[in-house]
């Protein structure tokens, strides 16, 4: 008769055996795939969405310049108001675009208004931002104001697009309610690059 020691040792292989077998059992389940919602679908949907929220980085390059910064966006309508920390030679400065009319202001409370925030932008930036298509390309579809060509991927998110002189590539998406929007994603135009990556979306 075998001893109570090899009796155990028994017990816990045939354990262990049982627990490898159900963990490689669960293993092999596959998950559903999201579905798939069509392109000519999801991108009126989108380019109607004017209350989001969204906090990440971006990283620019100009020529042989550039700087990281901190960004938080914040659309409410027509209205961009964004959040740098780190550029325009200051700790924190908010731009803002309200149907064409643009603001800065700086850490220091100064206040600049169209021309002269424009012309600050473009100093400290080495560009001027296309705000108003900006708004649209963060949510991964074109400014329905302007012509395009897009590139759609299989699950039917725009993978390219060529707007207005800039190209934007679409390297990552995340699930956000029930869609996907861009995780990362890089602009291009002639000797300027600007990356962004959104690490928190918030629909209102």
């Amino acid at each position: 008769m075998p001893s109570l020691a090899v009796i155990r040792r028994r017990l816990w292989s045939a354990c262990a055996v049982l627990a490898a077998l159900a963990l490689s059992a669960c293993q092999t389940v596959s998950v559903p795939p999201a579905p798939i919602t069509a392109w000519h679908v999801r991108r009126p949907l989108l380019q109607s969405l004017d209350r989001f929220r969204l906090t990440g980085r971006v990283a620019v390059a100009v020529g042989d310049q550039g700087f990281n910064a901190d960004i938080l966006w914040i659309q409410h309508g027509t209205r961009t108001r964004m959040t740098l920390s780190g550029p325009l030679g200051a700790d924190a400065a908010q731009v803002s675009d309200d149907d064409g009319h643009l603001a800065v202001i700086t850490s220091r409370g100064r206040h600049l208004g169209n021309a002269a925030a424009r012309a600050v932008l473009e100093r400290q930036l080495g560009f001027d931002p296309p705000l108003a298509s900006l708004r649209y390309w963060v949510l991964g579809v074109p400014d329905p104001a302007l012509p395009a060509d897009v590139s759609i991927d299989k699950a039917q998110r725009l993978a390219s697009l060529h707007q207005a002189g800039w190209s934007i590539l679409y390297h990552a998406y995340q699930p956000v309610g029930a869609d996907w929007l861009p995780r990362l994603l890089t602009v291009r135009r002639a000797g300027v690059r600007l990356r962004m990556v959104v690490d928190v979306w918030h629909l209102q």
